[in-house]
């Protein structure tokens, strides 16, 4: 989302071809204020189950999306992590050396494209059997992405991609998987998700580890969170709940979350769906604003689905 869930960034609307195309004319300036929450977030805490959202653009993405993951908003650009799954982990019998199933074979990549959904460029990431990107964020500077083993009890690395020269560091490691990171900008410490993001992390930019905590929300597992100001963040996901012909149902919400103390500020459900039957929340989503207008963007569903992948822009007043 981003910063995903939270770019404090003023759009404008250009008419292109008939339709209305989401653009910047100035690059993105970095939201500093530790003391408000951003725009986004503000509007977000007027969400209700009864505000009224409109799809106003659909945009395929024409190029391989894999399995996306995550969204960061970069002025003109929007970042999105993906997995590129080449063999899906096999649960074991019965654990093996701590860990419940095998690694798995993939490809991490994080796809920089346009705002039209033209790709500008494909960065791969990772390390071995570390293959799986998740929820990212952008700091005013760089995108931190998260690239994980496909299992839990595992391990990380932590990288940072510049926005404008689109170089690749490793920032640091952790020992287990993080499931997505946000940069707080009001403190300059690294915040994560666990696995289901049953585990909240907090570490310092070099990675030394300052607090792990359990979530203490068993609503909606978060898996893209961006910066919200204030320390908080806002978080989007999903739950998948069985349904009562035996099939599966996914519960999509948002949260605006106090990572100091795990509190949910606010938190809605977010009851749309795409053309694959996913909720919209599913994956990458990023919010951000545009005067009274909330927009949510989102990529719900995956390139091997019948449907491709769409940029979702959904907008509401609340």
């Amino acid at each position: 989302m981003r910063t995903r869930l939270a770019l404090a960034a003023t759009l404008s609307l250009a008419v292109i071809g008939g339709t209305t195309a989401i653009a910047t004319a100035t690059p993105p300036t970095p939201y500093r204020d530790g003391n408000k929450l951003t725009p986004a977030a503000q509007s977000f805490t007027k969400v209700t189950r009864d505000t009224q959202w409109k799809l106003t653009r659909k945009v395929r993405l024409d190029f391989p999306t894999y399995h996306p993951q995550g969204f960061a908003l970069a002025g003109d650009l929007i970042f999105m992590s993906s997995v590129q799954i080449d063999e899906k982990p096999e649960k074991y019998p019965e654990p093996v050396d701590g860990y419940d199933r095998s690694t798995g074979k993939g490809v991490g990549h994080v796809l920089v494209m346009t705002r039209e959904g033209k790709l500008v460029k494909d960065i791969v990431v990772g390390e071995g059997t570390m293959y799986h990107p998740g929820g990212i964020d952008f700091d005013g500077e760089s995108v931190w992405v998260p690239v994980a083993e496909y299992r839990p009890n595992s391990q990380s690395i932590m990288y940072r991609i510049d926005a404008k020269s689109l170089q690749v560091r490793e920032a640091f490691r952790h020992r287990d998987h993080v499931g997505g990171a946000v940069f707080d900008r009001s403190s300059g410490k690294v915040h994560g998700v666990g696995w289901g993001s049953r585990k909240f992390f907090t570490w310092t930019q070099k990675g030394d580890l300052l607090r792990s905590a359990a979530n203490p929300s068993h609503l909606i597992d978060h898996q893209d969170c961006d910066y919200a100001g204030a320390g908080n963040q806002l978080c989007s996901g999903v739950t998948e709940l069985p349904t009562a012909d035996g099939g599966k149902y996914e519960l999509g919400g948002l949260a605006l979350i106090d990572p100091a103390t795990d509190r949910i500020r606010h938190e809605v459900p977010f009851p749309h769906f795409s053309a694959a039957g996913h909720a919209v929340t599913r994956n990458p989503v990023a919010l951000e604003t545009q005067g009274s207008t909330l927009r949510l963007l989102a990529a719900p569903d995956d390139a091997e689905e019948a449907s491709g992948t769409d940029l979702l822009v959904y907008e509401a007043t609340p």
